[in-house]
């Protein structure tokens, strides 16, 4: 009997490029690779964040670099990618969030979340497949769990995130025959900077951890895992698929 062996985690040898790296979700992803042996390429608009995340990262013998981007610049975008790549492994964690009753939607409140969540992922998404052709690889967008359920407050950002899934299920058939695999990340109220915004207001707070099954807010780590399973051979056959980290939220 020849029995059977788990795929490799490890991915030495393959360069990735992790968009919002320089704090919270995104830097979390960018670790993830390098700690499997990725050189990841940092990319967010903050230059001295950015510079101080790859720093710390080559300084424990990991390897990265940073690219200064806005994701929402298309031409900037097109530039980057073409010149940085090509890329084996894509992580988009760029996003934006402006929370208010549907009734009091700003339009540019709207066109400013829609520009980041959906339009940018779109073509961040285009551009690395691109330089997948020939060669496969892997895309992760990080969604949310908003992405499969509603939210007080958050129509704009769920239809988003819901446009998010839309895409990549798209994406994953059109460029299956590549072997470039295409999926989502969709987390629950993750402790982030952006997300103490709201898990400071104790109402809301209380509503998050009641609708969380398993009682507690997300830490960046429990993403990390799964970042590193997606862009993996462990992965291999995983492809417009959504792997919710929420804590049973969806669930019930």
């Amino acid at each position: 009997m020849t029995l059977p062996r788990t795929p490799t985690f490890r991915l030495d040898g393959r360069r990735a490029l992790v968009t919002g790296a320089s704090r919270g979700i995104g830097l979390g992803c960018a670790v993830a690779l390098a700690e499997q042996g990725a050189h990841v390429v940092m990319a967010a608009r903050g230059a001295k964040a950015l510079a101080a995340a790859v720093a710390e990262i080559n300084a424990e013998g990991m390897s990265a670099e940073m690219m200064e981007l806005d994701v929402t610049d298309t031409d900037a975008v097109h530039s980057a990618v073409a010149a940085g790549g090509p890329f084996d492994v894509f992580v988009n964690s760029a996003g934006l969030a402006r929370h208010s009753p549907a009734l009091d939607t700003d339009p540019a409140d709207y066109d400013a979340v829609m520009a980041v969540n959906v339009r940018a992922a779109y073509f961040l998404a285009t551009e690395v497949a691109r330089g997948m052709v020939g060669r496969g690889g892997s895309i992760i967008q990080i969604s949310s769990q908003m992405a499969h359920v509603g939210g007080q407050d958050r129509a704009v950002y769920c239809a988003s995130k819901h446009a998010v899934e839309g895409m990549t299920k798209a994406m994953a058939i059109e460029w299956a025959a590549e072997q470039i695999r295409v999926n989502t990340i969709c987390p629950t109220f993750i402790r982030t900077e952006l997300a103490e915004q709201t898990l400071k207001i104790p109402e809301k707070r209380a509503w998050i951890e009641s609708k969380i099954k398993l009682g507690r807010v997300g830490e960046v780590e429990d993403i990390m895992g799964a970042v590193q399973w997606l862009a993996s051979d462990a992965a291999a056959l995983v492809t417009g698929s959504s792997v919710l980290i929420d804590g049973g939220w969806t669930a019930g």
